[in-house]
């Protein structure tokens, strides 16, 4: 190989030269030829010399190749490589099925499922012999508890948190104005609350993460009169607290540096050519009391909207700590959006990706747990986010107790995102995730709002038909039972059996579920640490 790649240097340079001579004795346009063997020639001569890629330096030209292959192998493996349904993060089927709802074409399936319905993944919805009347209107919640003055009427399916400066404003744009279409709400995401997100007038929940962008002092910390000058604004809805999110729990959130451009720098109140990095936790609170009094504070500078958290589960004993506090102080937050680890737009290290946090199901769970088992269920709404694709991922995550479901990537996937994964490089080739003006012009806004406004029309009319087959008035009645999983080759079980579910009070009773029963005792309405030993 190191001969060959010496001979194909030797060849080059021979070519070089016969392109000089002809071009000297037989015609000039030989001198053509120079275009291509003479950058050649040098690059050749520059990998025998350089010091920083071995294998090009041993295999001059020959051993660029391998960067060819490196850059070109995600598309080529999407495309052409795995099957329909083995692709990560989203598969090949998953992404169709989004794409033709975006586009409002007919996504009937012909030929039967390409899901291996006998492996240890598969779940499926028990349906019923007597189904009933499909709704003819859209499935909506009410969310307020008797502090709010400004309850907010709630779609079932609704935009997760996205930030401007980690999408582009476009998208921004095309994602609100999907929203005013369909009445559904659009997160802003912690990166504050762009004169993009209120454009088009579509519903908002103003997400408030650790760095408090929007309002926020110059040392960072929260900035109250800021807070109440754009949380009244009408489009504001509702104001979600940012604990933690799925992709990086307990890290905080980066915007790189190529991302921050004038405009994110105003809005967020953050200097130019720098990370943008948001702390991994809260200043404004300390203790589970403090976060409690945070929210009334929210509730009250907004004048009496909706205040929620969003967190992914890390330690339980911490999520069972909050619900001491609400019960001990008596603030409640209006509804909890619970995150799972599968889920993230943003860029983040890969080992918070891949191995930190609870996934969507088990934390979704342990949320639903935590508040039927200490009174507080039927007080406080619960939202879902992680990974959902499809009407069914909306009823499993109904069933485990969420109200209702915000998505993320589905929605970029319904205003142009082919899942590139180039989202923390400043070069998305189809204008969402980039601050690069020429990128984003291609995501025209009139199309792709009515991209982001089918996509939740089609999954709400897929819902409701899933509800009427499984003989359901409304997604609320879904239970444990109404959904099977395999759990290997001969043996299966109803959610309600696969999993552990707690009975009303029963934290409050004396559980006899050992981990649960470990978790309360460790919990404390003064401070997130743990008051007993979990590790014994």
């Amino acid at each position: 190989m190191y001969a060959a790649a010496r001979v194909v240097c030797f060849i080059v340079f021979l070519l070089a030269l016969l392109c000089v001579a002809l071009g000297v004795w037989v015609s000039p346009y030989f001198y053509w030829g120079l275009v291509v063997f003479a950058p050649l020639s040098l690059l050749a001569v520059w990998d025998m010399v350089q010091k920083k890629h071995s294998i090009c330096r041993n295999y001059p030209l020959l051993g660029r190749l391998r960067f060819l292959q490196e850059a070109i192998r995600p598309e080529w493996h999407q495309y052409f490589i795995e099957s329909d349904t083995d692709g990560r993060p989203y598969s090949r089927v998953q992404r169709t099925l989004i794409y033709k709802r975006a586009k409002n074409i007919d996504g009937l399936q012909p030929f039967g499922t390409e899901l291996d319905v006998y492996g240890d993944e598969y779940e499926w919805l028990t349906h019923s012999i007597a189904p009933h009347e499909k709704s003819e209107e859209h499935f909506r919640t009410n969310v307020g508890g008797p502090d709010c003055k400004k309850p907010y009427s709630c779609s079932l399916i609704n935009i997760s948190a996205m930030s401007y400066g980690a999408i582009s404003p476009n998208a921004i744009r095309a994602l609100n104005k999907g929203a005013k279409l369909g009445g559904f709400y659009h997160t802003t995401g912690e990166g504050g609350l762009s004169s993009y997100h209120k454009e088009n007038g579509g519903d908002l929940v103003w997400q408030i993460g650790t760095g408090y962008f929007g309002c926020r002092n110059d040392d960072g910390t929260f900035n109250s009169d800021m807070f109440a000058e754009q949380a009244v604004i009408d489009s504001v809805k509702m104001i979600e607290i940012k604990v933690s999110q799925g992709a990086k729990p307990g890290h905080g959130g980066v915007l790189p540096a190529a991302k921050v451009t004038q405009e994110i720098s105003n809005v967020r109140r953050v200097p130019m050519g720098q990370d943008c990095i948001s702390p991994p936790g809260h200043s404004a609170f300390h203790t589970p009391v403090e976060m409690c009094h945070y929210i009334q504070q929210l509730r009250e500078l907004s004048g009496g909207k909706p205040v929620g958290f969003k967190l992914c589960i890390g330690r339980p004993h911490e999520f069972m700590a909050i619900c001491k506090a609400m019960r001990s102080t008596g603030i409640l937050a209006d509804f909890i959006t619970v995150d799972g680890a599968e889920g993230g737009t943003g860029a983040a290290p890969p080992e918070f990706s891949d191995s930190l946090g609870t996934p969507l199901r088990e934390g979704l769970i342990l949320v639903q747990n935590c508040l039927v088992g200490s009174g507080l269920r039927d007080k406080i709404h619960i939202a879902s986010s992680g990974k959902v694709a499809s009407a069914f991922h909306v009823a499993r995550n109904m069933g485990l107790g969420a109200d209702w479901c915000n998505i993320a990537r589905g929605f970029m996937m319904a205003v142009g995102c082919i899942q590139a994964q180039s989202c923390d490089t400043n070069r998305c080739p189809v204008g969402v995730a980039t601050q690069d003006a020429k990128l984003q012009r291609a995501l025209d806004v009139g199309d792709k709002s009515q991209r982001a406004f089918h996509f939740h029309h089609n999954m709400m009319e897929s819902l409701s038909d899933i509800v009427a087959a499984a003989g359901l008035d409304h997604p609320q009645e879904f239970k444990p039972a109404h959904f099977c999983k395999r759990m290997g080759p001969t043996k299966l079980r109803t959610f309600e059996h696969a999993y552990d579910f707690l009975e009303k009070d029963e934290l409050l009773q004396g559980t006899d579920h050992p981990h649960y029963k470990l978790w309360w005792e460790a919990a404390s309405a003064d401070t997130f640490a743990a008051q007993v030993d979990l590790m014994s």
